[in-house]
């Protein structure tokens, strides 16, 4: 039996769902009125079962029903919908799985809870990325002017002179002496140091 292939993001798709300005969801979402919700299928554990980190924080054992079985297969990784079950919340059932380009055009849209958002999009700017300001924007008063960096490298080059005055000035330290030969080492020497043998 063949391995599955990896499923891929279809770009054309992902344009077409995004491509709409309305801020209408193209993709079926969770129905909070019978308590879906979002969860990433952690690890398949086989026999139809499924753990599941779902959007509450909440780590459960779902079960794939019978006529989602053959359809569409649950991977890890996967975002899917569940519904816990109402007299043990430590199980639930899988009711929905999303396909990895729904799955990034719900992330892209901020629907997903920050808990199941494996997805990289989210709604992190290269803004809130960027801690170093390596890439510019943000503010540019917390940025020195030309006058001020000047004033900087004078500064580092001045302590950098002092520096070099400062270890031409100390005095050169003598040569440390050789340690002489043992040679005349007897066994009566070491039986002093490691006791006998």
């Amino acid at each position: 039996m063949g391995r599955r292939r990896e499923e891929t993001v279809d770009q054309e798709l992902l344009a077409q769902l995004e491509g709409d300005s309305s801020d209408k969801i193209r993709v079926p979402l969770p129905k909070k009125r019978i308590n879906e919700m979002f969860a990433i299928a952690d690890q398949i554990l086989g026999g139809r079962r499924v753990r599941v980190v779902c959007a509450d924080g909440e780590t459960r054992l779902a079960r794939i029903p019978g006529k989602m079985r053959r359809r569409q297969w649950v991977r890890e990784g996967d975002l899917i919908v569940v519904q816990p079950w109402d007299f043990q919340d430590a199980k639930a059932d899988v009711k929905k799985r999303y396909t990895k380009t729904q799955s990034l055009y719900l992330s892209r849209k901020g629907v997903l809870p920050e808990i199941v958002d494996v997805f990289g999009t989210g709604n992190d700017t290269w803004e809130d990325l960027d801690d170093a300001g390596i890439f510019g924007g943000g503010d540019t008063q917390d940025e020195p002017d030309l006058a001020e960096a000047e004033e900087i490298v004078e500064e580092a080059e001045e302590t950098e002179e002092n520096a070099e005055e400062t270890v031409a000035a100390e005095p050169e330290a003598a040569p440390a002496a050789e340690p002489e030969p043992l040679d005349d080492v007897t066994d009566d020497d070491i039986d002093s140091l490691f006791g006998p043998a």
